[in-house]
């Protein structure tokens, strides 16, 4: 899929990732994000519009976490859902003395190890806007968690990770997070990480590449785990 630059400007120029990306980086992201377009199904529901730009972004940021893994690592689902603003999502689970619960909640993101993928259009448009925040990163983060069949915070690693090395330090960066939440002091992450380890490596997944400093100046050991795992360093070295 032959995409003019200037398209890709517009549709990801104001984005600090993108902006980070030397040229090979972004060849290689135009690259797979035209072949997620080409593979995938973008699927606006409830209202929602998708222009050709919007598709770009949403691919641009899609493919981010895959630069350096390559597009068979999201070849357990197919479909991306949009909706125009949270949609509300039913979930029911039976606890540990047979009762079932059900549960209503609205999100701005879903996934399932088969898929789809369920995106707000609004988280969208206020992920990569400086914060640390993005849905897409967040949601497809999770897609890869699940590759081994369960959302655990344990991705598939290569060949060569530590498998108990990777336990124990995201272990000790939950404990930290849990501690400097509970006395009020300012997070390295979004609080949200402390809701399961599921959560956990996608908030850390979508810091890695939003805001990489302030996480690899917190949990030095998490960003070289997450550097291995996704084959990429987003905090440059400097050069004296």
């Amino acid at each position: 899929m032959q995409i003019p630059p200037a398209q890709w400007q517009a549709a990801l120029g104001d984005w600090s990732v993108y902006q980070r990306c030397d040229a090979a980086q972004r060849a290689r992201l135009h690259d797979l994000a035209g072949r997620l377009l080409l593979r995938k199904h973008l699927v606006a529901v409830n209202g929602a519009e998708l222009d050709d730009l919007l598709r770009l972004r949403i691919a641009g940021m899609a493919v981010v976490p895959i630069l350096g893994l390559g597009l068979d690592w999201y070849d357990r689902w197919q479909t991306l859902i949009l909706y125009e603003g949270p949609f509300v999502a039913e979930h029911s689970w039976e606890d540990e003395y047979g009762i079932v619960h059900h549960e209503v909640s609205e999100r701005s993101g879903e996934a399932w190890e088969r898929g789809p993928v369920v995106l707000s259009l609004d988280d969208v448009w206020h992920s990569g806007r400086g914060d640390g925040y993005n849905v897409v990163i967040h949601e497809l983060a999770h897609t890869l968690d699940m590759r081994d069949g369960s959302a655990n915070g344990a991705p598939p690693l290569h060949p060569g990770m530590d498998a108990a090395a990777w336990k124990r330090d995201m272990q000790a960066a939950w404990d930290n997070l849990a501690r400097r939440a509970e006395q009020g002091e300012e997070l390295p992450v979004d609080d949200y990480a402390l809701e399961d380890p599921a959560e956990f490596f996608a908030v850390l997944s979508e810091t890695f590449f939003e805001q990489p400093e302030p996480l690899q100046q917190a949990w030095p050991l998490v960003y070289r785990h997450l550097v291995e795992f996704y084959r990429q360093a987003p905090v440059q070295p400097e050069h004296g």
